[in-house]
């Protein structure tokens, strides 16, 4: 047995797995059959990653380090004959990755111990392995949720004349799935030639990159489904399953030298078709409850009305249509007809005061709506409901709706264009932009719209001065 009986590390409970930012705790045992001189003894903890050009090999040709900690546990002296226990703790860093194996590189996790001893004497060492898991919630991965779908089309040729072409789609159920789950493969199948194909296959596909100067790519096939054949001409819906079996996560993240990647491979064996569906592997499933669509929920139809209600009215008019044309027109739309709607009596306007110099006039932009009843009457009439609830209706003002001077009166017949007006130029100046939320009776009823006068600096109406105030009284 010689003077070392036992060398040996022992993690605190046997744990072997840990997680980033977790201490690992142990004690270093040694049992010797006779006292031993030492320099030091030591435990160290590490962590790293190791890429090789041969399978299996463990002569690195890049390494990268995460973690290095070393502790010595005893000084120089002589220890005595015995057992002998020494503890150790190390903390684990938030950052480093999961522990992976493959075959061309490796992440390693190791606590190590080493007893110097003097000059040409034998030096001990020992060392113990475990496992570092840094879980991979599905919900935290970006662009998650949905179906993974994708589609090909292959021309090919058969009895060296005729061609023919196969179409195929496929899509999974989700992108994110983890050990034990199903995944639900549903492809679609057109041959649109006259030969039939070979048998369809479905295939859960791991493939490892090793970043080296000349990057390694590891494939290989998890498990794999098989159907039968697509006749001539058929078109046939496939559906499967694929169960996913212990496998290392998606994303190592912490790691730059090794990358993960999973997808799922539909192919047909003749013609030469495939498409390929990128999925992810992780620790955490995905949670229905935290979908997007689940959490945001749609705008109720009050808000609705409300948007709809504040958004301005691009609409402009040079005439007053009728109430079935103004419904039937969209909001953004100008209407240049020229036809003269049958408009009720309406008493003359009392005297005014004298207007305003015409520049202060036109520097006023908060003049007040017409009364309510004229909205219905004069103008807009009963709002048409043509199949869009929420949608604005365009409102017209008549130039019977505001008096500009004392004793200036618009007659019921005149165009409303006015003399003067260009066709298709707007008779009125002013802005209609205004709107108010929808009247009381529901979210459905249309919007009243706040109609605001002309503005007098641009208007078309006089292009001749006022009467006097003796000129008014004499007619």
């Amino acid at each position: 047995m010689g003077k070392l009986q036992e060398f040996e590390i022992t993690f605190d409970k046997n744990k072997v797995v840990y997680s980033p930012g977790e201490s690992i705790t142990g004690t270093l045992a040694i049992k010797l059959g006779q006292a031993l001189q030492c320099k030091a003894i030591k435990v160290n903890c590490n962590g790293f990653c190791g890429i090789t050009s041969k399978v299996n090999d463990t002569a690195w040709t890049v390494e990268e380090q995460y973690f290095n900690s070393t502790v010595s546990v005893a000084d120089k002296g002589t220890l005595k004959q015995g057992e002998h226990t020494f503890p150790f703790k190390f903390l684990i860093p938030e950052s480093a990755p999961t522990s992976f194996e493959g075959n061309y590189g490796r992440i390693i996790y190791r606590v190590r111990a080493f007893i110097d001893t003097p000059r040409f004497a034998k030096d001990y060492n020992t060392e113990k392995a475990f496992y570092l898991l840094r879980l991979l919630n599905l919900n935290e991965v970006p662009d998650i949720w949905g179906s993974c779908s994708s589609a090909v089309t292959q021309q090919f040729s058969y009895m060296l004349v005729k061609t023919g072409t196969v179409v195929m789609k496929a899509h999974t159920d989700m992108k994110g799935y983890t050990p034990g789950q199903i995944i639900q493969v549903m492809t679609n199948i057109h041959n649109e030639s006259g030969k039939n194909t070979g048998n369809m296959a479905a295939s859960l596909m791991q493939r490892v990159t090793y970043e080296t100067k000349r990057p390694t790519h590891d494939l290989r096939t998890i498990a794999e489904v098989e159907g039968g054949v697509v006749k001539a001409g058929k078109e046939v819906e496939w559906k499967e399953q694929i169960i996913i079996p212990p496998l290392p996560q998606s994303s190592l993240v912490g790691c730059d030298l090794i990358k993960m990647e999973y997808y799922v491979k539909v192919s047909l064996k003749s013609p030469d078709v495939m498409l390929t569906l990128p999925i992810h592997i992780g620790n955490v499933s995905l949670d229905k409850k935290r979908h997007p669509s689940k959490r945001a929920a749609p705008p109720s139809s009050a808000e609705d009305t409300l948007a709809s209600a504040s958004t301005p009215d691009t609409s402009t008019s040079a005439s007053t249509p009728d109430t079935s044309t103004s419904a039937s027109t969209p909001n953004t739309s100008t209407s240049t007809s020229a036809t003269t709607p049958t408009l009720p009596p309406r008493r003359a306007p009392k005297p005014a005061p004298r207007p305003t110099p015409r520049s202060r006039m036109s520097s006023h932009n908060s003049p007040s709506a017409p009364p309510a009843e004229y909205h219905q009457g004069a103008e807009g009439g009963t709002p048409v409901n043509d199949g869009f609830p929420n949608k604005r209706q365009s409102q017209l003002v008549s130039p019977n709706a505001f008096s500009y001077a004392p004793g200036l009166f618009f007659s019921q017949n005149q165009h409303h264009g006015g003399p003067g007006t260009a066709p298709g130029e707007p008779a009125l100046g002013g802005s209609m932009g205004a709107t108010a939320p929808y009247a009381p009776g529901g979210a459905t009823s249309m919007p009243s719209l706040l109609i605001l006068p002309p503005d007098y600096g641009t208007s078309a109406y006089p292009h001749e001065a006022p009467p006097s105030y003796d000129e008014s009284c004499n007619t």
